[in-house]
C-alpha cells in the first residue's frame, strides 16, 4: 500500500493512507478491520452529519444465513461468528437474537426451490436449517395461517441484529485505533495521476491526499465511482416499512416470517410490528426515500390476510419509513479492487445484505487491501470485474 504524497505550495493538504467514503456500518466496519490489521493512516468522509445517515439507521435489522449462494452464506455464517464475540471485542452488544428466520411456501414449486437453497447451505457449512410441515408452522409461529401451505424451512440460529449499535461499535473501535471520521464532508471529485490513480478527493472541506481509497457509499456508490471514471453497476432501489402501533398480541420472540410466494415478510421490533414487502416501485427518481400511502392500503391488507391477529392493529403512519438498497445486477456485493483505477477498492452492492454482512465485508477487504487478498474466504465470485467477464452469481435470491 502506497502512502499518500501530495505537494501544493502554499496550501495546507490534508492526507490519508487511505480515505473511505461513507460513514455507514459498511465503512466503519472497514475503517476498524484496516486499524486493527495495523493501517496507521484511516481517514473516512461522510457527508451527513453523524454516522448511519444513509441506510444503516434505516434497515429492519434482519440477520440469515439462509441464502441460495454459498458465498452468501459463507459471508453470513463469518460475520455470525464475528456477532458472538462482538460486544468482548468492541464493547457493544450488537443485538444478536437467535430468534430464527421462518420461510413459507405456498405451493411445491416453492417449496422445492428453498430445499434447493438448503442444499448449498448445508454444503457451505450452515446445518441448523430445516424443512418444516404446516403444523410445525403452527407450533413455530402460531400466528400465521396456514392453510394454503405446504411447508418451509425454518433456521433457529438466523434472528435480528441492532444496526446501529453494531455501526456505533465499528465507529468507537476504529477510532480508540486513531481513524479520524469528519462529518458532513462530502466527496466532490477525484484528481487521478498520470497512471490513472486517485491522488486527491476532493470534498466540500477540502482537497485530501491519498493512498488508496474505498468506496462505501451505499446506494450512492455508482455517483461517487463516476468522479473517478468508473460506471459501477450499483443501483438505489427503495424499500418501504410499514410500523403497527404497540400491539402485544405478538412476541418480540417471533421469527421473521416470509411468505416465498412474494417476498412479504414482518418481524416485531421494539413492541411493534414491522411490515415489509419488496414490490417494485415506480419512482422518478431512485433516491427517493418516501412512503407511499397506496403501498401502506396493499400491504397492512395482506398482513391482515395472513396474520388474522393484525385486525386488531392499526398503522402508526408516522414511525413508518423507506430506505434504500444498494443493487448489483446479481445481488451479490462488489467487494475489491475497482477493475480500472488502481487504487480505489468497492465494498458495494451488498443488495439488502450490507448491515448483515458488514462484519465479515470489513475483515475480506481490510484482507484484500494490505495482504493482497482476502485468505479468511474465498471472494473471487464478489470480485468486481465479474461482469465485465460475463461471470455473474446466477444462485436464485430467496429474499
Amino acid at each position: 500500500m502506497r502512502t499518500a504524497r501530495l505537494e501544493q505550495t502554499g496550501t495546507s493538504v490534508r492526507s490519508a493512507e487511505v480515505v473511505i467514503i461513507g460513514a455507514g456500518v459498511i465503512g466503519a466496519s472497514v475503517a476498524y478491520h484496516l486499524a486493527h490489521k495495523g493501517c496507521e493512516s484511516v481517514l473516512v468522509l461522510e457527508r451527513n452529519r453523524e454516522p448511519g445517515g444513509g441506510s444503516t439507521s434505516r434497515a429492519t435489522g434482519g440477520f440469515r444465513a439462509q441464502f441460495g449462494s454459498e458465498i452468501n452464506i459463507r459471508l453470513s455464517l463469518l460475520s455470525r461468528e464475528k456477532l458472538l464475540r462482538f460486544e468482548e471485542d468492541l464493547g457493544v452488544h450488537p443485538g444478536y437474537l437467535p430468534y430464527g428466520y421462518l420461510f413459507l411456501a405456498s405451493d411445491g414449486e416453492q417449496l422445492d426451490a428453498l430445499r434447493a437453497a438448503q442444499d448449498v447451505q448445508r454444503a457451505a457449512g450452515l446445518k441448523e436449517a430445516r424443512e418444516v410441515t404446516p403444523s410445525e408452522i403452527e407450533e413455530i409461529n402460531p400466528a400465521i395461517r396456514t392453510d394454503g401451505l405446504v411447508g418451509g424451512i425454518f433456521c433457529p440460529t438466523d434472528g435480528f441484529i441492532r444496526p446501529m449499535e453494531i455501526l456505533r461499535g465499528y465507529v468507537e473501535g476504529a477510532a480508540r485505533l486513531g481513524v479520524r471520521f469528519e462529518y458532513g464532508v462530502e466527496c466532490a471529485d477525484f484528481e487521478l495521476d498520470r497512471s490513472g490513480r486517485i491522488s486527491t478527493v476532493r470534498t466540500s472541506g477540502g482537497d485530501v491526499a491519498a493512498g488508496e481509497v474505498v468506496n462505501a457509499a451505499g446506494a450512492w456508490a455508482a455517483p461517487v465511482a463516476r468522479e473517478a471514471g468508473l460506471d459501477l453497476p450499483v443501483e438505489p432501489l427503495r424499500r418501504q416499512a410499514a410500523v403497527t402501533y404497540p400491539f402485544d398480541l405478538l412476541p418480540e420472540e417471533m421469527p421473521m416470517t416470509i411468505f416465498a410466494e412474494d417476498g412479504f415478510h414482518l418481524r416485531v421490533r421494539d413492541g411493534r410490528v414491522l411490515i415489509l414487502w419488496p414490490d417494485e416501485p415506480d419512482v422518478a427518481d431512485h433516491f427517493d426515500q418516501s412512503v407511499d400511502d397506496a403501498w401502506l392500503g396493499t400491504v397492512f391488507e395482506m398482513a391482515r390476510s395472513r396474520v388474522p391477529c393484525l385486525r386488531h392493529a392499526s398503522i402508526d403512519r408516522e414511525r413508518c419509513w423507506a430506505g434504500l438498497y444498494e443493487m448489483s445486477p446479481d445481488g451479490h456485493a462488489l467487494l475489491g479492487r475497482a477493475p480500472q483505477v488502481e487504487n480505489l477498492y468497492l465494498a458495494n452492492g451488498s443488495s439488502g445484505h450490507g448491515v448483515m454482512h458488514s462484519p465479515a465485508i470489513g475483515q475480506l477487504l481490510a484482507e484484500i487491501m494490505l495482504d493482497g487478498a482476502a485468505h479468511t474466504l474465498d471472494t473471487h465470485t464478489l470480485r468486481p470485474s465479474r461482469f465485465a467477464e460475463d461471470e455473474p452469481n446466477l444462485a436464485r435470491r430467496l429474499l
